[in-house]
């Protein structure tokens, strides 16, 4: 279940990085930014960690 979660957390964070990098989501330790062969790939393990956290704090508060 966790990691459905946390993969469904990767993608919709991805979608929306762009808006998000304003603010510092994308550049936290453990976002991993990898250039190979002229394209860039970005795993977002601490932002979506981060969001993911936040979420699950919002969740118990509206509980």
């Amino acid at each position: 279940m966790w990691l459905l979660l946390f993969i469904l957390a990767s993608i919709v964070f991805s979608a929306l990085l762009p808006y998000l990098e304003r603010f510092g989501f994308g550049r936290l330790p453990l976002d991993l930014r990898l250039r190979v062969f002229g394209r860039e790939w970005l795993f977002p393990l601490g932002s979506t960690f981060l969001l993911s956290l936040i979420a699950w704090g919002l969740a118990r508060l509206l509980r």
